[in-house]
């Protein structure tokens, strides 16, 4: 049912104003900061916490965790709320994977998440690519769970079956936003085309599948329910849900700073259809990452390798 809170958000031509008091957070300390990029450098690979802008990176980095993004730092897609590079990639590093395994080993991860750029060009996506990390920490970190966040693979059934072979702990893959929003949003992206993916992969089983959204674009909170109805009936089990924060003005606006109470109806709401529901200002698709995980249970996980399609 609709309340008055429901209605579209009026911008004003400055945008929402000021961002609120509990969209601060302190600064990092610095000597962490340089700790976690000499090691990220030296291993010549890329994070999504610096290549997005998170809000999140100097908190991550002080705690000794990174999100990895493999297949280089320029992606085929160009969507305008997201600051990752967008360009030709160049071609694939074969030792990425061992550099991400020991660059994990050495921060002495118990959770390792691995996302990257879409790579429209490759024939497969870069799904063989997700597949040798996978192979790489678990060689190297055998004890730890494996999280991916993985593009739509323009929703081929090969690559992700290639992915979801290798049973990773969680598989996530981010709807993003909700269906109408998308061609202001994700242009080159398709929502249906999302949902199959997440369905697909909860019928493979072996994997709890995970996905995110951002708000504060312009959606609805009827909308955001429905997305969340929409992600049950893909059998998703984890839903993540963060406020949108724009990298430069170069980017989307902002529509809505929202409030903490409406991320506690949203979390309410999906907990009541059923699903695991990380929702604050601050949350993002990896962002401690292995609680939620935690949250969901590791009896869920890890069927034998006949069940997966």
């Amino acid at each position: 049912m609709s309340t008055a809170n429901d209605t579209m958000p009026k911008q004003g031509p400055e945008g929402p104003g000021p961002k609120p008091a509990w969209l601060k957070k302190p600064l990092p300390k610095a000597a962490a900061m340089r700790e976690m990029e000499t090691l990220l450098r030296a291993r010549r690979l890329h994070t999504v916490c610096e290549s997005a802008r998170c809000p999140n990176k100097g908190e991550c980095f002080e705690r000794g965790t990174a999100t990895f993004l493999i297949m280089g730092g320029s992606c085929t897609r160009d969507c305008p709320f997201c600051s990752v590079e967008s360009g030709r990639p160049g071609p694939l590093d074969p030792d990425e994977p061992e550099q991400v395994a020991a660059a994990a080993a050495t921060m002495g991860l118990r959770h390792v998440v691995v996302t990257s750029v879409t790579r429209d060009d490759l024939p497969d996506g870069g799904a063989g690519h997700f597949v040798a990390t996978m192979q790489a920490l678990r060689e190297r970190l055998p004890h730890a769970t494996v999280e991916v966040l993985v593009p739509d693979f323009l929703g081929s059934r090969h690559s992700l079956d290639l992915v979801l072979n290798e049973a990773p702990e969680v598989f996530n893959h981010n709807v993003e936003t909700v269906p109408r929003l998308y061609l202001r949003v994700r242009p080159q992206a398709d929502y249906g085309r999302s949902l199959d993916v997440l369905r697909y992969a909860a019928e493979c089983g072996g994997s709890v599948v995970k996905t995110g959204l951002m708000v504060g674009l312009g959606e609805t909170a009827e909308e955001v329910r429905r997305l969340l109805t929409d992600a049950v009936d893909a059998g998703v089990a984890l839903v993540t849900i963060g406020q949108y924060l724009r990298p430069s003005r170069e980017h989307l606006p902002v529509i809505e700073y929202v409030h903490p109470a409406r991320f506690e109806e949203y979390r309410e709401y999906g907990e009541k259809c059923g699903l695991q529901v990380e929702a604050a200002p601050f949350v993002r698709s990896s962002y401690r990452a292995e609680e939620g995980f935690r949250r969901q249970g590791a009896g869920r996980i890890r069927e034998s390798k006949e069940d997966l399609c």
